[in-house]
């Protein structure tokens, strides 16, 4: 207390405290009121969640998504941190859609609160791009796409669609610098400009007063927002937090698996909040696009800004203004069904089942290095636009370059040459390589092709991670052997991604079932074999088998990696080196993985270190919110009495 008196003394602390509190509410309070406080107490604990993530996060390509990984599954408490963090952003559009849907229907925009208003709608369109610039930052597969396709929206605008792209993206095509500018966008432009409207709009809030009811009859009395409304919005923001502390703890945040742009089976589809906009596109391809990526955001928002200057009508009452609450509903039954149907449709396909306008993944236009014309086609590009002057290939060329020789081995994607050749200093801002952004589109896939199909020796094994090997195993199933010694055999960098166990099952299906039956269990005969049949992975070896899920991961890593033969004479089947030949990608490998612990009844992304565990927390948070909902209560009741004060 004598603190507070010391401060008080030397800073407006009660007079501050005075200035928020002591307010008279037309009607008195009320739980309608509730929406902006919880929303403000929300976007007060993204900001903690927010700065607590940034000392693990790392915001480059590589590893963005490990990063997050690592906080939520080995970092105490940090899946509650990460939980809060992405629940806490649903959270937050929910609240403010609510709280200005109470303001609209009570017509609490009109004269004097229309500054109110549009410091709202600045605020719920700021919400949103921070909802999606936070969903970059996970780059997860979801991700990635979420940042070719809002790039690709913006790409869209009239006149000045070519100038927003590059600047979104940091270059033409995605690479680290977009990772950087999402994330200073994200932490820094967005959060402090949400910071700034918030204090405006409590200013304002304050120097118009609140509105209250709409009823003229109620409004002839009024009640005090300390304690009355305090103790609602205490309430009610607590039962908000107990539901994100619940969430993140049982489901948790979801894992997508790393972004991988090679991976073609992976149907992305944006947050909710997007789906009503994802499933409009469909109803405009080819030239009308920009109706719908440009139009429809556009004369939304302008709607909602022109609102408290169309309806002058001081009428508040709801049954007195049909036009308005009809439009609201019409709106809000749109919004509802869009995104409804956008969640349950297939992508590329509109409700109605006839195909939409949609660009390809980019592992769809993979091709086949057996093409001979293309090949010829990109070694006579590699010379003549002087790329031999600087680069060898082939036993030939200059050598201020890298040797590219032995590109195909390298492990680098198409996607990644691609960036290289366009725009070199997207990788590396203090390259002198000139940028060949000029190629059309063939011919850059035809160099591509050309470099990854040069491969000077045999392909290395896949490379060592930084983190200690837990011990490799030399049979990696019953009766079998590794297809290259296993002194060299190391587990890859998919085993130490958190993979996709819902992905992997797809990837499974397509790449895993023929050998290996559906879900792992069935007996597929395999002639030549000692055991004569291919091993079941449902359930596994218990060579293989480990309750740790990262020396589970190691130990069929090894295989996935680089292969087995089975032992016997000539076996049929032998299981392939989808890693060392590549016909797999480090994160297809990891999501497959994450299927194959799942199958045998351990998670891949298990918390290994909770602080405590989930559940346990759950009921903790349970006892300690009871008892926090005493305060305010306590609180209250004495402001009934006229006992509470400042």
């Amino acid at each position: 207390m004598k603190l507070l008196l010391w401060i008080d003394a030397r800073w407006p602390l009660s007079a501050m405290l005075r200035v928020g509190l002591e307010e008279k509410i037309p009607g008195g309070a009320k739980y309608a009121y509730v929406f902006g406080s919880a929303a403000l107490i929300v976007f007060l604990l993204q900001i903690i969640t927010g700065i607590w993530q940034v000392f693990y996060y790392v915001p480059t390509l590589k590893e963005a998504y490990n990063s997050l990984s690592y906080l939520r599954i080995e970092v105490p408490f940090g899946w509650l941190v990460h939980g809060l963090h992405y629940w806490g952003a649903q959270a937050m559009i929910i609240l403010v859609l609510l709280h200005m849907s109470q303001v609209y229907l009570w017509g609490a925009y009109k004269r004097p609160h229309e500054l109110q208003w549009l410091i709202g709608v600045g605020l719920l369109v700021s919400t949103m791009a921070m909802v999606l610039t936070g969903g970059v930052l996970s780059w997860d597969k979801q991700s990635y796409w979420v940042v070719e396709v809002a790039s690709n929206i913006a790409g869209t605008v009239p006149l000045i669609g070519d100038y927003i792209k590059p600047l979104m993206l940091g270059g033409p095509a995605v690479g680290q610098l977009t990772i950087a500018r999402f994330f200073t966008l994200h932490t820094t432009i967005l959060s402090g400009f949400i910071l700034v409207l918030t204090v405006a709009h409590l200013i304002a809030l304050r120097a118009a007063g609140s509105a209250g009811t709409f009823n003229p009859q109620e409004a002839t009395r009024t009640g005090p927002f300390w304690p009355d409304q305090v103790f609602r919005d205490g309430l009610f923001s607590s039962l908000v937090f107990f539901t994100l502390i619940v969430l993140s703890a049982w489901p948790g945040a979801p894992v997508q698996g790393m972004a991988d742009p090679l991976d073609s089976s992976y149907a992305p589809k944006p947050e909710w909040n997007f789906l009503f906009l994802y499933q409009v596109l469909k109803y405009f391809p080819g030239h009308l696009e920009p109706l719908a990526t440009v139009g429809i955001p556009f004369l939304g928002t302008l709607l909602l800004v022109l609102i408290p200057f169309i309806d002058r009508n001081p009428e508040r009452r709801p049954s007195r203004r049909p036009l308005a609450i009809t439009g609201y509903i019409v709106i809000m039954g749109a919004f509802i069904a869009f995104t409804i149907l956008g969640h349950y449709s297939t992508p590329g396909r509109t409700a109605a089942g006839s195909e939409a306008a949609v660009k390809s993944s980019p592992a769809a236009s993979t091709v086949s290095f057996s093409n001979a014309a293309e090949l010829k086609k990109g070694r006579q590009l590699f010379h003549s636009h002087g790329c031999i002057a600087c680069h060898k290939v082939e036993d030939t060329g200059g050598t201020i370059g890298p040797d590219l020789s032995d590109e195909g081995n390298r492990g680098r994607s198409p996607q990644w040459i691609a960036e290289q050749i366009r725009n070199p200093k997207s990788h590396d801002p203090k390259s002198t390589m000139p940028a060949f952004s000029f190629l059309s589109r063939s011919d850059l896939q035809a160099l591509v092709d050309f470099l990854l199909s040069l491969k000077s020796g045999t392909p290395p094994a896949a490379p060592a991670p930084a983190a200690p090997q837990r011990g490799d195993r030399e049979s990696v199933s019953e009766g079998a052997t590794p297809a290259a010694s296993p002194g060299h055999q190391k587990a890859g960098e998919a085993a130490y991604i958190l993979g996709n166990a819902g992905h992997g099952a797809l990837l499974f299906n397509k790449n895993c079932i023929q050998c290996h039956g559906n879900k792992g269990t069935d007996e597929v005969p395999n002639p030549g074999s000692a055991a004569g049949k291919v091993p079941p992975l449902n359930p596994i070896d218990r060579r293989l088998y480990d309750p740790d899920p990262q020396s589970f991961a190691d130990h069929i890593d090894l295989i996935l990696q680089h292969g087995a033969t089975p032992k016997g004479t000539h076996p049929a089947l032998v299981m392939p080196p989808f890693g060392a030949e590549r016909d797999l990608t480090q994160p297809e490998i990891a999501d497959i993985e994450a299927y194959v612990l799942g199958l045998n009844h351990v998670d891949r992304a298990r918390i290994m270190h909770p602080g405590i565990k989930p559940k346990l927390f759950i009921a903790l948070a349970a006892g300690l919110n009871i008892i926090a909902w005493l305060f305010p209560a306590w609180v209250w009741i004495r402001g009934k009495h006229g006992k509470a004060r400042l």
